[in-house]
């Protein structure tokens, strides 16, 4: 079994950061209407081929993520083994209500930690909506 490294790093490698997440979007307009729906903002449109959004900037001033979707045919489908894309909220029950969205199971307390709830969005892929406090960096078991 390979070995699982524990090598910390101090400082990123490069200047190493996520930039985007690219998801599959069989109805780029019905796409568009759900992210906006979640809170996220377009900066660019290129629909029906491709469209980016940006998510709320962090509360530490830093740069915000974005979320791309490319346009795929209509036999593509999401897998249902992943990816995920975790969108972290400070109140799962209350985004789902204030969004009006139906999550796939009800929410519920992991063993992680992390108090969750999946969705799908209308491609299929699967969001999940989570809130994790200082668990989601900090977990009880943290290296």
């Amino acid at each position: 079994m390979p070995r699982i490294s524990k090598k910390r790093w101090d400082k990123p490698l490069s200047g190493l950061r996520l930039n985007q997440v690219t998801l599959g979007a069989k109805d780029m307009a019905a796409s568009v209407l759900f992210y906006e729906k979640l809170g996220l903002k377009l900066i660019v449109d290129s629909a029906p081929r491709y469209c980016r959004f940006e998510f709320p900037a962090p509360p530490d001033g830093g740069e915000p993520a974005t979320l791309s979707l490319h346009s795929v045919d209509d036999t593509w489908q999401a897998s249902l083994n992943g990816p995920l894309v975790y969108f972290e909220v400070d109140d799962v029950e209350r985004y789902l209500t204030d969004c009006d969205l139906q999550p796939i199971a009800v929410p519920e307390m992991k063993s992680y930690l992390w108090f969750e709830a999946d969705i799908f969005d209308p491609s299929g892929n699967i969001i999940r909506i989570y809130t994790a406090g200082k668990t989601r960096r900090f977990p009880p078991w943290r290296i």
